[in-house]
């Protein structure tokens, strides 16, 4: 009978304590997912999250589905998050394919790219031609924001008058679970990749890419696509090649 007293007494304690823990997770949760770069740069704090035990839901409204999945990604890669259940709504603010959507585009496109940068680069689009004004720390990132642009689907001419100031600018450091997101963002849109059954992890902005490739191309592609991703220092890629 006493033993059996003590053990009531001993969950009557531990109860609180767990509800406090849990509480305290949650919070953490809803504080990293606000705080990570994807939330406020890309999704501009559109998305709400509140976490209970370790289910996210995620509220608010985006403009396509692309921003809906990515704020879906980012939570579940954040420590404690058991699932997801996202009620975002996805409501356009512009036709697609028409310009003010194309520039919407590059503009998201250049904000998670590396090697670019979105605040020093003014986009314009009339009639599917896009032109580009602002500054390029030197002429390869120029280059490669002009190819960003390109490849938005509807563009049919970029107009790239970027200016080369060969002064690099600071970056903002991106925390793990954005770079995580972006990665599988970035291989899964990419036609030659998209098939590629992959586990991305990312620790101090150092990517490990698991999983099989077709070829050794394949394997050397997905490294490429990682490391394009803004913030990624350095990518260990373990894949293995079918034989």
């Amino acid at each position: 009978m006493k033993t059996k007293n003590l053990s009531v007494l001993f969950v009557l304690v531990a109860s609180p304590l767990a509800l406090l823990a849990s509480s305290s997770t949650d919070r953490k949760i809803e504080e990293a997912a606000k705080a990570s770069y994807n939330y406020r740069t890309v999704l501009e704090d559109h998305v709400k999250v509140k976490a209970d035990d370790g289910i996210v839901t995620l509220t608010g409204t985006v403009q396509d589905k692309d921003d809906r999945d990515l704020a879906a990604d980012t939570v579940e890669n954040l420590p404690g998050v058991i699932s997801v259940k996202n009620d975002i709504k996805v409501e356009p603010a512009y036709p697609e394919k028409s310009d003010a959507w194309m520039a919407f585009k590059i503009r998201s496109r250049l904000l998670v790219k590396g090697n670019v940068s979105a605040t020093s680069t003014k986009v314009e689009v009339k009639d599917a031609h896009v032109m580009l004004t602002g500054t390029a720390d030197n002429v390869a990132q120029k280059e490669l924001t002009g190819i960003y642009a390109s490849e938005i689907d509807g563009v049919k001419t970029v107009q790239n008058d970027l200016v080369v100031t060969d002064k690099p600018t600071l970056g903002e450091k991106i925390d793990d679970a954005s770079i995580t997101s972006q990665v599988k963002y970035a291989l899964l849109t990419h036609k030659a990749t998209s098939a590629v059954k992959t586990k991305v992890v990312t620790s101090d902005g150092v990517v490990l890419v698991t999983g099989e490739a077709a070829t050794d191309a394949e394997r050397s592609l997905v490294t490429k696509l990682a490391k394009d991703v803004r913030g990624v220092n350095s990518v260990t890629n373990k894949m293995t090649v079918k034989s």
